[in-house]
């Protein structure tokens, strides 16, 4: 009898990258922020964007937004080109308290996630829409006070809520911009916490802009850091030491890790790295 050749596994092709820039540039001007940029973010991966003001982080994110067109180069994210408005993608805008006389509730706040950020525009279903709200602010664990008014809420409790209103809809990407500025060291790592929960648990690719890089180092993936047009993408530990810092700075930058921190030294916006943190 004639053995039966035995079947190989059929292996699963690699899931598309979540975002996809190949040789993208930025300029203003004459005034390149960065040029040459070729990035693939995975589903469920987390990165860091880091670098000095006036690199060009938020102009990033203001390009996968669709706000923004390159200068030469291409982008898809979310299996599609950059385009305004795409329920595809979660987006979480700097931290500015509100005024106290602001009525809007945690709850209305949220439905904008699915509503495109319009009042009187919804799900069809609307007890579907109910569901949605709800199990995003379950998942924030805003439940006590997501039926209150914005302005009676702490900057924590607000920013709980802008992650909710991010996450409400399942995005495939999540941008975060600067979402630990004003918060203090306790609910910078329960904010960063929770968008590396609940990102990876729906298998979202994560871009987080930050100054504060040791809230989020434990959680972080890659890193890409922008200096003066230059960047570099790589491990935390590849990018985030002494001799890749002081290549990008063009002068003598040092990096260490002190008592729980890492701590970035030669650089004129240098401590925008200090901040305590909790080792993975």
């Amino acid at each position: 009898m004639t053995a039966k050749p035995e079947t190989e596994p059929v292996l699963a092709p690699p899931a598309a990258p979540a975002v996809r820039l190949r040789d993208a540039a930025l300029s203003y001007g004459s005034r390149t922020l960065w040029s040459g940029l070729d990035l693939e973010v995975a589903p469920g991966e987390f990165l860091a964007v880091l670098g000095p003001n006036g690199s060009g982080k938020t102009s990033l994110l203001k390009v996968l937004l669709g706000l923004q067109p390159l200068s030469a180069g291409t982008v898809e994210i979310a299996g599609g080109p950059a385009r305004r408005g795409s329920n595809r993608i979660g987006y979480i805008p700097q931290q500015r308290a509100l005024e106290a006389t602001v009525t809007v509730r945690g709850t209305d706040l949220v439905g904008f996630g699915l509503d495109g950020h319009h009042w009187g525009v919804g799900f069809r279903n609307r007890r579907e829409r109910k569901r949605r709200v709800e199990a995003a602010v379950r998942a924030v664990e805003a439940t006590e006070y997501a039926r209150m008014p914005l302005g009676l809420l702490s900057g924590g409790e607000q920013q709980r809520l802008r992650v909710a209103q991010a996450l409400v809809s399942d995005p495939s990407v999540l941008l975060c911009d600067e979402p630990l500025l004003s918060l203090d060291i306790a609910h910078q790592r329960k904010v960063s916490r929770l968008i590396a929960n609940q990102a990876r648990q729906a298998g979202a690719a994560v871009l987080f802009v930050t100054h504060e890089i040791n809230p989020v180092l434990p959680l972080v993936d890659r890193v890409l850091y922008l200096v003066d047009g230059r960047f570099r993408v790589g491990p935390p530990d590849e990018v985030m030491n002494s001799a890749t810092l002081s290549e990008l700075y063009r002068t003598d930058v040092e990096v260490a890790r002190v008592g729980g921190r890492l701590v970035v030294a030669g650089v004129d916006d240098h401590d925008h790295h200090v901040q305590e943190a909790e080792e993975a």
